[in-house]
């Protein structure tokens, strides 16, 4: 993070370029695309060596692999039921996935990928097929009629039906919006709050004193920044059950 010409470019960190030289730029080989290989290999290798041992009293590496399955399996559980075992691998995978991506990109050089909305718009699609493919195929047609609540009045169907198939039709619009939006939002923060550290830091003295103030702030928000990559991972997952508990007890 930088000044550049006395001006803040918070949004220049978002900008994808092509890593790998000539064949990355070729084949669309991104800093994007790179930071999602590293935190499938870094999920990856928690579970792996985490787990490798399989040690009475834990490790570190281990315990966190541990309270990750543990946390996401009762996550399951509760919220979609006795069927939640089924989807537990999935919805791991998406919570982890989320999580690092989020807490990767708090690294200094690193990169969000989950600040691109065409990534979570990919991963909130993944879940919108996947409820709709479950769906159908436990209730078969009978999964339309969750666009029409049973009991309901026959002369409100031309309201409640187009207003249930929105609200259904927007799901991955608002889960991918959600997460981008956050990621976004933290990101151009801490950039700007950095700026200013080094636009006050270079002016003297005095500069120097007043750039304590935007440093404290910088250091409180990569805190609340933290916070947020796993709450927003959390409600990634959090909701991605409760809609595959709407597809499984179509209610």
């Amino acid at each position: 993070m930088a000044a550049e010409g006395k001006t803040i470019d918070a949004l220049g960190q978002f900008e994808l370029t092509p890593v790998l030289g000539k064949l990355g730029a070729s084949v669309g080989f991104t800093q994007s695309t790179a930071h999602m290989l590293l935190a499938v290999g870094a999920i990856t290798a928690l579970v792996m060596w985490g787990m490798a041992r399989r040690a009475v009293v834990p490790g570190r590496l281990q315990s966190v692999a541990e309270a990750s399955y543990e946390f996401i399996q009762g996550l399951c559980l509760n919220q979609i039921g006795d069927e939640g075992k089924k989807f537990f691998p999935f919805v791991f995978s998406l919570f982890m996935f989320v999580l690092f991506g989020n807490l990767i990109g708090l690294l200094p050089f690193a990169f969000t990928f989950t600040s691109h909305i065409v990534v979570t718009f990919a991963l909130a699609t993944i879940v919108f097929l996947l409820v709709t493919i479950v769906a159908l195929s436990i209730h078969g047609t009978k999964f339309f009629g969750y666009f029409f609540p049973e009991g309901a009045p026959k002369a409100l169907a031309p309201l409640i039906i187009p207003i249930e198939l929105i609200s259904y039709l927007s799901r991955p619009v608002s889960l991918s919006v959600r997460l981008f939006a956050n990621m976004v939002a933290g990101h151009v923060m801490l950039k700007v709050f950095a700026t200013f550290v080094v636009l006050m830091g270079s002016a003297g003295v005095l500069g120097f004193l007043g750039a304590s103030l935007p440093l404290a702030l910088n250091v409180v928000l990569i805190g609340f920044e933290l916070l947020v990559a796993f709450l927003q991972a959390y409600v990634f997952a959090i909701l991605t059950c409760i809609y595959l508990h709407d597809a499984v007890h179509l209610h």
